[in-house]
């Protein structure tokens, strides 16, 4: 998604644990309001089946004309008593009515012998408050309920001793789930400004080394050899900075190391190929003097590009920040043959001028000397700069195209120095851009002609701007 590419790791962290804290919470009031339910439907039915049993025991130990001012008396809005010579309930539901049954018999101190009977079942369709309630305490009731009313009724039936049935009847009914208004702002205080503030202050600490560290990954992989960083923040960040430092001292000691060999190298051989000069020009036959001459030039040639190549590896220059339009201006001003520009919109990068320079010279020439003339435009792609060299010239075998940029390898045959030169022109663009954080390619056009892709990396942009584009 877009947004993950946008939303900082810091914000997606908060984000992440509110959503975790809010379902949390959902959770815990779902099963807070069923278990309180349950709670509920267990006091009332353990209250009921307590006044059945009281009632029931009662009527047994009182007169017959007693009765009826006993089962009046034990009447009241939430539980229904009723004495008849029929039961209401036909049979015992015993997977919910087994409980209330045991604590009848237990308070009737009865062991199974008299006929006691339990339905519990939810009620459906539209649900009124009880008949019995006044009208005060209906209009409460409604108001507590929020006008939600569903409910589970339980309907009791236990045998008397003179042959009557003692009927029961009472309802449960189940609250609604409510948000109290402290409830909400408690809960949107502890998540909203405590949790935040202390997420954003962690992160902080972490993701400001993060940011850090990922601008000197990408300084580095342009050929910017910057500080080590310091070593900050929790002790797996702090392990990931002093890697990257050890890295980036490593391949800063290699590179220089290598560039030394090769530049020491190539200053060794020019004694003795100048030793070799003097000595060709002392030859009295013309022709042989000419063939050791022009073989010791060659030589001299080839060290003098191996020691570009070399320099074309280092990061001693500093980069700087460049308008394109005019980089290329200048190029083309101090390029032998010159070349079209084909103008893409203004963009600013950020590179070492001289040395990006060879690399664009070296790959230029070539389009002109075996292309018939070169045009340079460019695009931006993502955070990458694209530069393209195309010319019109008779292209290259495609399993050549990688070839060519080994050290000393020529398509030219003939391995004239006028024709082919020395090899290098291609790899020494390659090390430079390589050394840019960007690589060329080649490529046949299909209207005919070689196509040359630059690409170099641009500076990552603020979140801002990511987003304007």
């Amino acid at each position: 998604m877009i947004w993950r590419h946008i939303i900082s790791l810091r914000v997606q962290l908060i984000l992440l644990v509110v959503a975790a804290l809010v379902a949390a919470q959902m959770v815990s009031l779902f099963l807070f309001a069923d278990e309180r339910s349950l709670a509920i439907r267990a006091a009332l039915g353990f209250e009921a089946a307590g006044r059945a049993a009281n009632v029931a025991r009662l009527i047994e130990e009182a007169p017959a004309d007693l009765h009826g001012s006993i089962v009046r008396a034990a009447n009241s809005p939430l539980v229904r008593f009723d004495l008849s010579d029929d039961p209401s309930v036909e049979h015992t539901d015993h997977s919910d009515g087994g409980l209330v049954e045991d604590r009848i018999r237990t308070l009737l101190d009865d062991s199974y012998s008299r006929d006691i009977r339990v339905e519990v079942h939810q009620v459906e369709g539209e649900l009124m408050p009880l008949p019995n309630l006044s009208r005060e305490m209906t209009d409460m009731h409604m108001a507590m309920m929020r006008g939600e009313l569903t409910a589970v009724e339980m309907n009791l039936s236990i045998a008397m001793r003179g042959g009557q049935w003692l009927n029961v009847g009472t309802r449960f009914e189940r609250p609604p789930i409510q948000w109290p208004l402290y409830s909400m702002l408690t809960f949107t205080i502890s998540a909203g400004l405590l949790l935040v503030a202390v997420i954003w202050f962690v992160m902080t600490r972490l993701t400001g080394p993060l940011r850090r560290l990922a601008r000197a990954a990408d300084s580095l992989g342009r050929g910017e050899n910057g500080a080590a960083l310091p070593v900050a923040g929790p002790t797996e960040v702090r392990d990931l900075t002093r890697a990257f430092n050890r890295m980036q001292d490593r391949l800063t000691r290699f590179v220089g190391d290598r560039t030394r060999m090769l530049a020491a190298l190539g200053h060794d051989l020019r004694s003795p190929l100048t030793a070799m000069r003097v000595q060709a020009e002392m030859v009295d036959d013309t022709e042989t003097r000419d063939s050791l001459v022009a073989s010791v030039e060659e030589m001299q040639g080839m060290v003098d590009a191996t020691l570009t190549f070399a320099r074309g590896l280092t990061g001693t220059e500093t980069p700087e920040t460049v308008d394109l339009h005019d980089f290329l201006e200048s190029l083309r001003a101090a390029t032998s043959g010159g070349f079209a520009i084909d103008a893409g919109s203004r963009i600013e990068v950020r590179l070492r001028p001289n040395a990006m320079r060879r690399a664009l010279r070296n790959v230029i020439e070539n389009a002109n000397r075996y292309g018939g003339g070169a045009t340079v435009g460019w695009h931006r792609r993502d955070d990458t700069l694209v530069l393209t060299v195309e010319d019109k010239g008779p292209g290259i075998p495609e399993e050549k195209l990688e070839k060519v940029f080994d050290p000393f390898y020529r398509i030219e045959e003939s391995r004239s120095l006028e024709t082919g030169g020395h090899g290098l022109g291609l790899s020494i663009a390659r090390t430079i851009v390589q050394a840019h954080g960007g690589d060329i390619t080649l490529g046949n056009r299909e209207t005919g002609g070689l196509s040359a892709a630059v690409s170099i990396p641009l500076a990552p942009e603020a979140p801002d701007e990511r987003r304007k584009r």
